[in-house]
């Protein structure tokens, strides 16, 4: 079978990676991909260079307008590209596959986390073409829910369960050596349409969180957009391919990254997020309450994340604590990873065979 896949988003080459390397065993892949922050080098430093192609689709201005014209030339960028594959399904995140799935008369499988209500622009403009949407049970579907399958995991486990991720002290050396402890701060740049009038982690915050980590241990910092010089000397360099090691070693994770603290929360790190999305997203809800992995934080309640970075870098036995929490989670969700990979390789009729599989347990 002849299978696309886009990558949109640095964080897909993370989650695609091993359903890609699977599929490659048996099946003709194209790995189409965006130019948007580190994708591209992650992409030519992988295995996947050789099965990728780049959609050209330059930046503007970042205005409104700007982006329309900027969402039109992706449109067209991957139709043209896909024209020429010619696959059976195409695969991926972003609204542009299902459009672009039916001007070639090809099914599109969209790979969702977030609540239709999160994404509701972008739902509302691309569900209605998708052939189907693949997310996890917790998710809100509101009227899709019939082009839904849904199953029982998160993105994160497509990559970072212990079957497909191995950590590593020796990627973390470049800016960490010995075992003290050490504490991740996270910047992200809440630049998406869905992070309009969003809040996160502005200097001064940081300033108090790293003069209560310090005494603990080393503070490091990385982000998405530019640190004012007093926080630079905080900012680590590391290759992005070792980032998860990184985050795997680390005694706690503090962001406002919605992605990064669900990584964290499921390689077993203590992950504080702090951010206007808190109470509205269920799968990290669920690895709040569910899992009790992740504990979020709203940004008018400063004094709280404060307060609790305090006393969970106190407790020696943290990650262990966390530990046992993870082992928890993993036992209770699937391997996302292999059902993807399943999925895919026997679709459409995968469909009707997983939900009977469901309908039966």
């Amino acid at each position: 079978m002849k299978i696309a896949i886009h990558l949109a988003h640095p964080a897909h080459f993370h989650m695609f990676r091993i359903v890609i390397g699977n599929l490659t065993k048996n099946h003709d892949e194209l790995v189409t991909y965006n130019e948007k922050d580190v994708l591209e080098n992650l992409v030519n430093n992988s295995e996947l260079k050789s099965l990728s192609k780049k959609i050209n689709a330059p930046k503007g201005s970042g205005s409104k307008i700007d982006l329309i014209k900027q969402f039109g030339k992706k449109n067209i960028g991957l139709y043209k590209v896909l024209k020429e594959f010619n696959p059976e399904i195409i695969i991926g995140t972003s609204i542009i596959i299902a459009w672009v799935g039916r001007l070639l008369n090809t099914k599109s499988i969209i790979v969702n986390e977030d609540d239709f209500d999160i994404v509701i622009k972008t739902a509302q403009i691309g569900y209605p073409f998708a052939t189907t949407i693949l997310c996890p049970l917790v998710c809100r579907t509101a009227k899709w829910e019939a082009k839904c399958v849904k199953y029982n995991g998160y993105h994160e486990l497509a990559y970072l369960r212990p079957e497909h991720f191995t950590p590593d002290r020796d990627k973390i050396k470049s800016f960490h050596t010995g075992d003290q402890p050490y504490f991740l701060i996270r910047f992200a740049e809440l630049t998406a349409h869905h992070d309009e009038g969003i809040k996160g982690i502005n200097t001064e915050l940081a300033k108090k969180l790293i003069d209560i980590l310090s005494p603990k241990g080393s503070v490091y910092i990385t982000s998405e957009k530019k640190l004012d010089a007093d926080l630079e000397a905080y900012k680590i360099q590391i290759d992005p391919l070792d980032m998860h090691h990184a985050m795997f070693f680390a005694n706690m994770y503090i962001g406002d990254s919605q992605t990064m603290a669900a990584e964290a929360a499921v390689l077993g790190t203590p992950a504080l997020r702090f951010n206007d999305f808190v109470g509205r997203l269920s799968y990290l809800e669920e690895l709040e309450y569910k899992w009790q992995l992740t504990i979020g934080i709203k940004t008018d309640d400063q004094s709280r994340l404060l307060d609790l970075a305090e006393q969970l870098s106190q407790s020696s036995d943290l990650k262990a604590d966390w530990a046992v929490k993870r082992d928890l989670m993993l036992a209770g969700t699937i391997d996302v990873a292999l059902f993807w990979t399943s999925f895919f390789e026997n679709y459409p009729n995968s469909i009707a065979q997983y939900k009977d599989e469901l309908n039966n347990l």
